[in-house]
Formats: C-alpha cells, structure tokens, sequence
C-alpha cells in the first residue's frame, strides 16, 4: 500500500480490508462466538490505520496534523447531529409518524389511564397490560423523545419501569427481545467469557488479578451460575477499568426507597445494591436522573437488563466511564450491532469511532482464546 500511496487514506484502508475479510473471513473476522460484530472488518482497518502511523512516524513531525479531506474518514459525524444519532442508534422504530388504526389521541390517554388504575391494584395481568403497552407505543414515544422528566415519565407510563414493560416496549423499538437475547447469548458466551477473564485477563491486568482476588472471598462458598454472571459483569469492568460505581450504587441492607440518598447517585441508569456486595443482597433497585425508578428488582439478572434496556429506551448515552463495558454487552450479549455510530456520551476534540477499539481487542483476543481452548 505504502509503495503505491505515501499516506493511505481510511477510506482505502477499508476498502481493502473489506476485500480481504472477504476473501478469508475465517482468518480476519471479527467475530465472537460466530456472531459478526459490526461490519466484520474494524479491526483489520485499525491494524493497517496503525501500521501506517509507525511506519511514517520517524519522519513526520508529531505536531503536524493532517486536515481531514472529504473522503479521510466517512465514519466523522458532525457535531450538531451527533445527540440524533446516539438517540437513534441501534433502533428501529424510535418514533412513529402516524397513530396506529382506529387510534386517536383521546383513545390513546384513556388506555394510558387504564394502565396507570391497573398499577395501583395488587394483580396484573401481563397480557392486558402488554395489549395496551403495545397499543400505546405511538404515545410513549412521543413523550420521550420530547424530553419529558423521569418523574412525569413514571407517573404517566408505571409499567414502562417494570421488567415485562421495559421488554416489551424494547422489543418494537429495537426489534431485539431484551432478556431473550441477553439470556441466550449468555449461555452461549458467558463461561467463555469468564474463563478468560480470570486467566488470560488477569495476567495480563493486574486490576483484574486484584477484582478476581476480592470477588473470591466476598462471594465465599455460594456457588450457581447467577453469581458466576455477576463474577463476569464485576470482571469485566475492571478489565477495561471503568468506573463499578457508576453501574452499582451499594447501600445498607435494610434500606428502604424513601432512605436511599438521591443525590449521590449518578444521573445515568445505575443499580442500587442493598447489601455490601451483589453476592449477599436481596433487594435491588435501579435509578435514573438521580430517581428510583424501579423499586423492587427480583434477579441480578433482571436488573441488568432493565438497566441497560433503559439507555435505548430513555435516550440516554453512555457515559465514559462505562463506554467499553455497556458497548461490549451490547455488542456481544444483547445483539445490538450497527455498523457505524455510537451510543457513548460526545467528548470534544475527540474522534468518535464505529466500534471501541478496546471493545474490538477484547473480542479479538476472545476468539484467540477460544480457538487455543479447542
């Protein structure tokens, strides 16, 4: 490439890379578990974009920077259209332009009133109340895109904040089944995953050694493969040293709603712990713009889900600080892959790329894993 361009540009990286993934897909794929994460090809380009860099870079001065032409990087999202995008990222169906049939915007606020006397009584129906979530999409949507508070969001839509609702409303804005997925891919990857953690991961991160180490004797002699899920989740983030409490806000056991702290709590989705650890707690709660609101979480499990179902749901972007773990969940257990955008929060001055390298690593030194395992 060099012989015949003194700079190759990104876009005839990728072309390139394209054509090669192509030809030995098996050899240069990025895949994990054989699903293909994003066009399949990032990481090769990355390799021949860093190739290039180390090559030129003992006679380009480190100060001079290149101005980007049209074609350098067709991946560049400008500025004023990057909120749309993370909104939109991932989704299908983020807002419908018409009412359903035989739908009209009295019918609409009757059924949501429906919902809001069914929530105060002490036995739901799941399918009543999934007909008329489904039924009332056009609505919820309007009024989350419009930028309506948490608070008025909980009061108006109750069980958007329950397990079943959160899927369900998931499902028609992603077209992916929350838990199903999240379930599946799990038995499929999570061992795998967790192996390697505990072994190649902590060899090579001395914070993972030191996780593992602590999440041995705080889990103790509880077995199953539920804490075997919360040994991965804790894991993986210190494997890409992101921030535990943005994710999990830990607080005494018998803490009710009323005595959680508010204001010590992130502003993204976060998971209140009631207990000194996830092993040992029996209740778990989650959290969004410094409210609860999900009172009662019955799984570690469930609570992941609505956790990270909340982020597409409500708009929400990620922030930095769990950037890499909540992409690799999305990526490689919840099956969201789009080719290009991100959902992580916009950092000035700072190139957005279609998939975090260090998510495209840990992937690519997963199948290495796998493959030796076999």
């Amino acid at each position: 490439m060099l012989k015949i361009c003194d700079c190759p540009s990104k876009q005839s990286s990728t072309a390139i890379a394209k054509k090669m993934v192509a030809k030995y897909p098996t050899s240069l794929q990025d895949v994990i578990e054989g699903d293909i994460v994003g066009t399949g090809y990032h990481s090769l380009v990355k390799q021949f974009q860093n190739r290039v860099e180390n090559v030129k870079r003992s006679y380009v001065p480190k100060v001079k920077k290149r101005s980007r032409t049209e074609d350098s990087d067709t991946d560049e999202i400008p500025a004023e259209k990057k909120a749309a995008v993370q909104d939109t990222y991932g989704c299908v169906s983020w807002e419908l332009k018409f009412l359903p049939l035989n739908e009209t915007e009295e019918s609409q606020l009757d059924k949501r009133q429906q919902m809001k006397m069914i929530s105060k009584t002490s036995t739901v129906d799941p399918e009543v109340v999934g007909t008329l979530l489904k039924a009332t999409y056009y609505t919820q949507r309007q009024d989350i895109n419009k930028g309506t508070s948490m608070q008025q969001l909980c009061e108006n839509w109750p069980f958007l904040f329950q397990e079943f609702g959160m899927c369900a409303h998931f499902k028609q804005l992603t077209g992916i089944d929350l838990k199903e997925m999240f379930l599946n891919s799990l038995d499929k990857k999570g061992q795998r995953l967790l192996n390697f953690l505990k072994t190649v991961g902590g060899d090579r991160k001395k914070q993972v050694l030191q996780a593992a180490a602590k999440l041995e004797v705080m889990r103790g002699q509880i077995e199953g493969c539920s804490e075997d899920f919360k040994d991965m989740v804790l894991l993986l983030l210190a494997y890409f040293d992101d921030k535990e409490e943005m994710m999990f806000h830990y607080v005494e056991e018998c803490c009710s709603v009323e005595d959680v702290e508010l204001d010590k709590l992130p502003a993204t989705p976060c998971i209140i712990v009631c207990g000194s650890s996830c092993y040992t707690s029996k209740l778990l709660m989650l959290s969004i713009d410094q409210r609860i609101t999900t009172a009662h979480i019955s799984t570690f499990i469930s609570a992941i889900c609505i956790m990270f179902g909340s982020y597409y749901c409500f708009n929400i972007h990620y922030p930095l600080e769990l950037g890499s773990t909540l992409e690799f969940l999305q990526r490689c257990f919840f099956g969201i892959n789009p080719e290009k955008g991100t959902k992580v929060e916009w950092r000035k001055n700072k190139e957005q790329l279609p998939v975090n390298p260090r998510v495209l690593t840990l992937i690519a030194d997963l199948a290495d894993y796998e493959w030796r395992a076999d």
